[in-house]
């Protein structure tokens, strides 16, 4: 009996499934602000939506154009979705004849120095975040930094790493054990996330302006030249084009323990990278041009498709936190928007994403290597422009296979876990998630990527042009189902008490801004020397 099969059937017999279905999610979805004629917009973030700096649901990420969208961790999946879309009605309500832009590629983009850097006031902490953004523009150039994405949080209750650890006889703490839980979900993740990039992928083409000036291998939509993209791309947003970076190539993180992932983006965030000290951390006129010249400024530059996270304090870095507590949840990454859904995602899509998860972290879950690290992300480039090439061949564990059929024994494997998951609500909602997903390997038509291009041909129009028209139909779909009074005066008061919250901040001149940064470097030095103590043991 496989270590997943003996798992699924200890918490088959287990009261109450050993808590398996008590999922705590979260989202995180960004989008672009854009014009009517379906340009970025040049508009300061909207006041009426509160500070991006202090708002806990209602933020920007790089541009001042790019918002984000936060839920509050939820157990159900009605909840997430009632409340992502509450979000967007508020949102449209506050936006003058701007709409939110549909797709993950960003809408006709001009000049680099026309996107605007997002802003976040005049406290310490409102200065990191924007040179921070500027760092990333000086790094990667800022058309990168208006891609966008959905960011999917996830965790399991502490009744099943209970269980779990009861079942392992592990003699670690509860707390290490969930620590190295979340990296055996990680690793795996890692190995076989190329079948989200598959099923979700969204971007198979994207506007020419997005590639002006750049080396790229994308070719023009039959005769639209304003259109690029390759046959059987996914998610152009995950390949070089997006968020990817050269001078990260060389960072190898295995994920085999929290000790080393902590040392080595400790490492390479305190350690001088030639090529960004070419930049310089300051101008001639001693105006910060990037926070450091190292390889990394914060971890969250390390572009990795998923990530173990644990909320910080106030002035604590995230590596802190994780080297003081341990993994909380999991951050996945890969997740482009979809274009046909009003809010960017859907409740299929969530319930495939648990089902998925919990295969990753209830499956056998070997050690990484430095080459197993370089096969994925091989498999990562030939998902990304071959993925719906019914041929296409990917690494698997030293050999090769064809994706197809790999993805059609994952399929079969998570068929158990939607049983179970099932069998807790009395309903079919997970095992049709499943079914439904699981057609798009037999039939690549159904894909997102594919479907995006059938709608450009059928209706004749180009990639901006059709994310234009969704974006407006959208605004309207908003539009026309306004918040209660009582759900606008709640957004309204939180909006009011982060502004509140930013001017309270903004009046605290106890230390300069060279002093908080380096009181905020120093505790990536403290964590770098730290020892964690969590086991390297695999299942």
């Amino acid at each position: 009996m496989s270590l997943l099969s003996k798992r699924l059937q200890g918490i088959s017999n287990a009261t109450n499934l050993a808590g398996m279905a008590d999922i705590t999610r979260g989202i995180e979805k960004e989008s672009l602000r854009v014009c009517k004629e379906g340009t970025i917009a040049k508009t300061d973030h909207p006041k009426a939506l509160g500070s991006a700096l202090t708002h806990p649901r209602i933020t920007t990420d790089y541009s001042e154009a790019l918002l984000e969208f936060i839920t509050p961790p939820s157990n159900t999946i009605d909840e997430l979705v009632s409340t992502l879309s509450n979000l967007h009605r508020f949102t449209y309500q506050h936006l003058d004849n701007e709409s939110l832009w549909v797709n993950s590629m960003p809408c006709m983009l001009g000049n680099d120095a026309d996107i605007p850097i997002a802003q976040y006031g005049t406290s310490n902490s409102g200065k990191m975040k924007s040179i921070y953004r500027l760092g990333l523009g000086h790094r990667y150039g800022r058309s990168m930094q208006t891609i966008a994405g959905i960011h999917f949080n996830f965790s399991v209750s502490d009744e099943l790493w209970t269980f779990l650890h009861e079942e392992d006889k592990s003699k670690l703490s509860l707390t290490d054990y969930k620590t190295e839980g979340y990296f055996r979900l990680i690793r795996n993740f890692r190995r076989y996330f190329w079948l989200l990039l598959y099923l979700f992928g969204a971007a198979p083409a994207v506007c020419s302006s997005f590639v002006k000036g750049r080396k790229h291998q994308l070719k023009p939509v039959g005769g639209d030249s304003h259109s690029l993209h390759l046959p059987f791309a996914t998610s152009l947003r995950m390949g070089d084009l997006g968020y990817q970076s050269s001078a990260q190539e060389s960072l190898v993180i295995t994920y085999n323990c929290l000790d080393s992932y902590i040392k080595t983006l400790c490492k390479a965030i305190t350690q001088t990278h030639p090529q960004y000290k070419a930049i310089g951390v300051l101008d001639s006129q001693n105006h910060h041009q990037q926070l450091n010249d190292s390889l990394l400024q914060i971890e969250n530059e390390f572009y990795s498709v998923i990530r173990p996270k644990r909320t910080a304090r106030s002035g604590q870095t995230a590596l802190n936190a994780l080297s003081s507590g341990g993994v909380e949840y999991i951050e996945v990454r890969c997740l482009d928007l979809n274009p046909f859904e009003p809010i960017g995602i859907n409740a299929q899509q969530i319930r495939f994403l648990d089902l998925f998860l919990m295969y990753c972290l209830l499956e056998d879950s070997p050690l990484s290597d430095d080459n197993e690290y370089r096969d994925l992300q091989e498999n990562q480039k030939r998902m990304v422009y071959e993925g719906r090439n019914p041929d296409l061949k990917l690494h698997h564990f030293g050999n090769e296979r064809s994706a197809r059929e790999w993805g059609h024994e994952i399929i079969a494997k998570l068929q158990p876990i939607a049983q179970l998951m099932d069998s807790h609500a009395f309903s079919d909602e997970y095992q049709q998630a499943l079914k439904n997903e699981s057609l798009k390997l037999g039939n690549e038509k159904l894909t997102p990527s594919a479907k995006v291009l059938e709608a450009m041909q059928t209706q004749d129009l180009t990639f901006y042009k059709l994310a234009q028209k969704a974006s407006t139909e959208n605004r309207q779909h908003f539009l026309a189902k306004p918040l209660s009074d009582e759900e606008t005066a709640y957004y309204e008061t939180m909006a009011n008490e982060s502004l509140q919250k930013q001017q309270e901040i903004e009046a605290d001149k106890s230390i300069s801004f060279d002093e908080f940064l380096k009181n905020y470097y120093e505790g990536y030095n403290h964590c770098s020397k730290a020892k964690t103590q969590f086991s390297t043991t695999a299942d």
